[in-house]
């Protein structure tokens, strides 16, 4: 008989927080990938976890700054994009015994009864440094806001963002465009999604336009569904839900989970339109950006996006000045606050994707960097922690990030090592690769059995011989 959802409260209600996030992420369709699976085009709501590693993992407290691109992360941010997508609406295109099967556990009542436990527990640990390291605005009137918004508009559209120049410059472009494709998958539609979900409810007394401009922002979206198909296409990809789920880095699942979060949360509305102003700032910098690096990277041409507004300091008071005579100068703190998420998780990507689209262009390079590492280790008699793995053909490793600097050595039999959809990089016996620490890959054992070590590389060795 299944269990109702107050029973499962009450067995819940002395669990403590890493067992709630565990017991969520057991759902079957979120258990660990097999070899088929580093892509889910027909399946939407199959989002492989790596529920083993939580076993370890501690979500029971707010996560410091400085382990963002580490593997709670990464795993979190997963986790919590799955509480967000139950309450939505995901069709398979085609029906199929996985997608049926999967979506039943997707979309069941224990399923979101432990969502909606496991959700505050994730978001306080992902995204309580954002708020606890905010720098209020100096003055919270409207002028001073708007003067910081058009210097950050203005300093951002003079600057180089780092990925999109370096997605640009790689030796393999359209390896590039397509990782940055992916990446676009897993941020931009969840954004509309949650701009979707606050252009419903009854605010109209307080604000008589802005229900209307959420909706026509949503309906740009919905409108340029043509194109966004199109482009994904040219790349060899498909628009379905959370199809590259592997291969999205964690950076990109927060930025969409933060707009996710603060919809969700309408005693934070004021936040929202923070962040939300913040896409449309961010969308204005970066749509020719995108544009470029897709049109040299898959030769092609996009209308994706063609007619993202120019940033206008008009918006700010259309958004705000009905709210601010109503409601006091709380409403500009509040918006600032989630503005400034925004744009810190925006920053935050941006160096996530140089970095992870630096490494996959260099493979060699840290192949190469690997072999002297391990000669040094050998030569100089260094101990250093080593973790050695025996895996079966077929064997899976769902994509994950290390916390540390690893090297992969390869002592017997063969893998395939990925770090994109566009193909894999086959080790064999002797081959050794150097991964650096908050580095997404994954792999698949294709011998009768693999046998390879990992040790550790501590910082000031790597730092060694990455100048090296």
């Amino acid at each position: 008989m299944a269990v109702t959802p107050a029973e499962l409260i009450t067995k819940l209600d002395s669990a403590d927080p890493n067992d709630i996030v565990r017991r969520f992420a057991a759902n079957p369709a979120f258990r660990a990938a097999n070899q088929e699976e580093l892509t889910t085009e027909q399946d939407p709501y199959r989002r492989p976890v790596r529920p083993a590693d939580l076993a370890w993992l501690d979500y029971s407290e707010p996560m410091p700054a400085e382990r963002t691109l580490l593997l709670s992360w990464l795993l979190g941010n997963r986790m919590l994009r799955n509480v967000y997508d139950a309450d939505l609406l995901h069709l398979p295109p085609v029906a199929g015994p996985a997608a049926d099967r999967d979506g039943g556990e997707f979309y069941s009542m224990e399923n979101r009864v432990l969502g909606a436990l496991a959700g505050p527990i994730l978001e306080q640990h992902l995204f309580t440094y954002l708020q606890r390291d905010h720098e209020p605005l100096a003055t919270p009137e409207l002028r001073p806001l708007k003067a910081h918004l058009r210097a950050y508009f203005e300093e951002r559209s003079a600057a180089r963002d780092d990925a999109f120049a370096i997605a640009l410059t790689r030796r393999d472009r359209r390896e590039a465009a397509t990782f940055v494709l992916v990446q676009l998958t897993a941020h931009l539609p969840a954004a509309y999604h949650a701009i979707g979900r606050n252009a419903l409810g009854e605010y109209a007394l307080a604000h008589p336009t802005l229900r209307g401009s959420l909706i026509a922002d949503y309906q740009g979206w919905s409108d340029r569904a043509p194109e966004y198909g199109r482009l994904l296409a040219e790349a060899g990809l498909g628009p379905g839900t959370a199809a590259y789920w592997q291969l999205s880095l964690g950076t990109s699942l927060a930025r969409g989970n933060q707009l996710h979060r603060l919809s969700r949360t309408h005693e934070h509305f004021f936040r929202f339109l923070g962040a939300w102003v913040h896409k449309k700032i961010d969308d204005a910098v970066t749509a020719g950006r995108y544009a470029a690096v897709f049109e040299e990277g898959l030769g092609h041409r996009t209308g994706l996006f063609e007619g993202v507004a120019a940033y206008d300091d008009a918006l700010v008071d259309d958004v705000l000045t009905p709210l601010v005579e109503r409601f006091g100068t709380s409403v500009i703190e509040e918006f600032h606050a989630g503005f400034d998420e925004a744009r810190r998780l925006a920053e935050l990507w941006n160096r996530d994707l140089s970095e992870q689209l630096a490494w996959a262009d260099e493979i060699p390079a840290y192949m190469e960097r690997a072999e002297r590492i391990q000669r040094h280790i050998t030569d100089e008699n260094i101990q250093v922690d080593l973790d050695t793995f025996v895996e079966s053909c077929e064997e899976t490793s769902t994509t994950h990030v290390h916390d540390e600097h690893r090297l992969v050595m390869i002592e017997v039999g063969q893998m395939h090592f990925w770090n994109n959809v566009t193909h894999q990089i086959k080790l064999e016996q002797g081959d050794k690769l150097l991964i650096p620490l908050g580095r997404l890959h994954g792999s698949v054992v294709l011998s009768g059995t693999c046998t390879y070590h990992q040790p550790i590389i501590p910082e000031d060795m790597y730092q060694r011989f990455f100048r090296g």
